[in-house]
């Protein structure tokens, strides 16, 4: 369309008479246009950029304004409701992607009030997330104006944050049985956000384990190993009729303690976890081999064995640091239960289907290796006991030690070798004296 054809066509008609200008919107790609009548103060009032337009000498009664494709829908929007007050503008608003194109169509006219209302909308409802990823590509491009939008992604204070951390350990921590709809739900929740919040990303933890969380961690540490002490305590005196919800809430409490160690090492504080449970086992061992609990609360006994293959990894590896003493008892301990309750929960799985408390291979093979690296961390004659006890076992199949027996067998006569080789230089050097005097 030639300058002349759209200079007639941008004269007001006869029915418009009383809106005396008109804004021509075009798409520079393809050439759409449409008008759109106004009178001249609500232009002056609703946007700046159509004042100076209207204030320009060169100015005759229509105003040309040019855009892309994709940005003509939000053209239109804004200029279909330009004339409108704010409070109806809001509810003109039907989606984020709507109010955000609007958004920036606003900004580029200088329509201050109705990119205010855009703000408003979009500061206050929700956002799915790939919203969220173009709220944050678009927003901070926009000016001053446009950023309340990003209130809610702005960085909390340290205070605030680890406030909310705390409040979610006590919760994730707590010692209270499932509150009813939820079950764990909420609790299960609360630790995995914990985990997200403590958890070196590319960037850098939201909380740091001050002396404070460090403080309220231990608290809850200590509660949660009291009450799971009491309640396997209890158990024992308990009718067979109760053993189940006995079960239940004994194993809620050793999940509370398993999601610990998966924590407890990102703050340093695993060594505590290890120290209380080493301190326990011989009694926790005295109760889960009673002999009313001999064929029942496989369950029980296999998360016994899930966290201990959790400290014996921590010790074995050296996460943990602990006396010579602590490792060997730890290991006299536990090591004969494994021994023999691989081949019983073997035997169970494979009299009752679908038995879901076997030991699967990466649990066989994970304790194993702790093992193994404990053992070949002990003194020499510690080791000796060890290999014996396990070699005079009649469950010497698991777990294989071999590794840790080839080791001290070496290290054993490497030893002895470099004895007779310090006596015999120790000979020969007083030989030699001898004759030279």
């Amino acid at each position: 369309m030639d300058e002349a054809a759209v200079e007639k066509s941008c004269k007001p008609r006869d029915d418009h008479n009383i809106k005396d200008i008109a804004v021509c919107l075009r798409t520079s790609e393809q050439g759409t246009q449409r008008l759109f009548f106004f009178k001249s103060p609500i232009l002056k009032e609703k946007s700046k950029f159509f004042a100076d337009q209207l204030l320009s000498p060169t100015f005759g009664s229509c105003i040309e304004v040019h855009c892309s494709v994709a940005d003509y829908d939000h053209y239109v929007h804004l200029l279909s409701h330009l004339h409108l007050p704010a409070s109806a503008l809001v509810d003109s608003w039907k989606s984020v992607n709507s109010a955000l194109g609007v958004l920036q169509v606003a900004v580029s006219l200088q329509c201050e009030e109705i990119a205010k209302t855009c703000v408003d909308y979009l500061e206050a409802v929700p956002w799915e997330d790939k919203e969220e990823e173009e709220i944050l590509r678009i927003v901070p491009k926009l000016g001053d104006l446009a950023l309340p939008i990003l209130a809610r992604l702005k960085p909390l204070d340290p205070n605030s944050t680890k406030n909310v951390f705390l409040a979610a350990v006590r919760y994730a921590m707590s010692i209270s049985p499932p509150c009813p709809p939820f079950g764990d739900e909420i609790r299960i929740s609360a630790q995995e956000q914990i985990e997200y919040m403590l958890g070196e990303d590319e960037e850098t933890p939201l909380v740091t384990a001050d002396d404070e969380v460090r403080s309220e961690i231990r608290k809850g540490l200590s509660q949660m190993f009291m009450m799971f002490q009491k309640e396997f305590s209890s158990l024992l005196s308990h009718s067979d009729l109760s053993f189940e919800n006995s079960e239940n809430i004994i194993l809620h409490n050793l999940s509370g303690l398993e999601w610990l160690c998966n924590l407890l090492p990102k703050i340093n504080l695993m060594g505590d976890f290890v120290l209380k449970w080493a301190d326990l086992s011989s009694c926790i061992l005295g109760m889960a081999e009673h002999p009313k609990l001999e064929s029942v609360m496989w369950s029980l006994k296999f998360k016994l064995i899930e966290i201990t293959a959790k400290v014996l990894d921590a010790v074995g590896y050296g996460i943990v640091i602990l006396p010579s003493e602590c490792r060997m008892q730890l290991l006299k301990t536990w090591l004969p239960y494994i021994q023999k309750m691989k081949p019983v929960l073997d035997s169970v799985g494979n009299d009752e289907t679908g038995f879901p408390y076997k030991m699967d291979e990466d649990l066989c093979q994970g304790i194993q290796g702790a093992i193994v690296s404990v053992i070949v961390a002990l003194p020499s004659n510690d080791q000796a006991d060890i290999l014996g006890d396990w070699m005079e076992s009649e469950q010497l199949g698991y777990p294989d030690l071999t590794e840790a027996f080839e080791i001290w067998c070496y290290r054993t006569k490497s030893s002895k070798r470099r004895l007779v080789e310090g006596l015999d230089r120790v000979s020969n050097d007083s030989t030699s004296s001898d004759l030279s005097s």
